[in-house]
């Protein structure tokens, strides 16, 4: 039995190609702004898909996001349809993943501020105090969101010798995972007291939005490094910008924001958010980079075809979002 899929947004012709090339051939790909004729499509492949592309196939399913996130409108859109399901894509766990761990050495180890003197040739951090770096080792690191990327990230945080502390949305009480403990959501608080490194891999929902604030960063360590590779949406910029400032936080590594350019023309000149992160020693700036790598399609590719040979075969797809919960 054939499965017709619709991507009418389409893609590069290069993403396509390989996209194609690893498709069953019961997979009937249709790409592009028109529609399917006959309307039989069972699959769409859009991450904002419009009324209009919803309703075109009586036949339709499921809806996947070609990406990792799930915006709110698409959520309520396809909660809105009886019977319809919606699944996203975790190709991009690895490089963001690795950009995590990047931006946690990079804020630990004092790398921002060091290369900047360097270059004009002043050494003089290398005999201050001050400008030494965290000591990773034997020191404890709190993952929040122990998913796709957030595993990996616990793997590497291992290998540097540290304990890790994770929590996941769903455990019942403390589950030791991998060699990590894993802890509910709602016990972030009390956690992030006993973290040296607090990395956020969550995604943005309604459970989750503004999450990090005040009485998040109350709790952690003067010295502690925090990490978001999640969603800038989950942290209250003006709390994170006092724990810094008042030295209730060491330093903070950031790749998600507040403020994003909306037009190509303000790309060379839009702040991330309300305050001066550029001027800050103690921040790693990020410009939400963390998926992208030199095999960003091939991955994409990889993954979507995975999940339209799934649906074709009549396996289950992976990565269904919980339209309640937001992912």
């Amino acid at each position: 039995m054939s499965l017709t899929v619709w991507m009418p947004q389409g893609a590069g012709k290069g993403f396509e190609k390989e996209l194609r090339a690893r498709l069953d051939a019961a997979v009937e790909l249709w790409s592009g702004p028109d529609a399917p004729v006959p309307p039989k499509q069972r699959v769409l492949v859009a991450g904002r898909p419009s009324d209009a592309e919803l309703a075109a196939s009586p036949e339709l399913e499921t809806v996947i996001i070609p990406w990792a996130g799930v915006p709110p409108s698409t959520r309520e859109a396809v909660a809105s349809r009886d019977g319809l399901a919606l699944h996203v894509l975790h190709h991009n766990a690895a490089p963001t993943a690795e950009l995590a761990l990047t931006l946690l050495l990079a804020a630990a180890k004092c790398v921002v501020p060091l290369d900047r003197k360097l270059r004009s040739g002043d050494w003089t951090p290398r005999y201050e105090d001050g400008s030494s770096g965290l000591l990773l080792e034997g020191k404890t690191a709190l993952v929040l969101g122990f998913g796709a990327i957030g595993r990996r990230v616990a793997r590497a945080l291992q290998a540097l010798g540290m304990e890790v502390l994770a929590t996941r949305r769903t455990v019942d009480g403390v589950e030791r995972d991998e060699g990590v403990d894993v802890h509910p959501g709602d016990r972030t608080g009390e956690l992030l007291g006993r973290a040296d490194a607090i990395l956020c891999c969550l995604p943005d929902t309604p459970g989750t939005k503004g999450l990090l604030g005040e009485a998040a960063f109350a709790q952690t360590k003067p010295h502690a490094v925090f990490v978001n590779v999640g969603r800038g949406g989950l942290v209250d910029e003006g709390a994170l910008w006092s724990a810094l400032d008042e030295g209730r936080l060491g330093a903070a590594g950031l790749d998600v924001w507040w403020s994003y350019p909306h037009e190509e023309s303000e790309r060379a000149s839009t702040p991330p958010g309300r305050f001066d992160w550029g001027s800050r020693d103690d921040v790693v700036l990020s410009p939400h980079r963390a998926g992208h790598s030199d095999r960003t399609d091939a991955l994409r590719a990889e993954h979507l075809a995975a999940s339209l040979n799934a649906a074709a075969r009549g396996e289950p797809i992976p990565n269904r979002v919980d339209l309640e919960a937001g992912y």
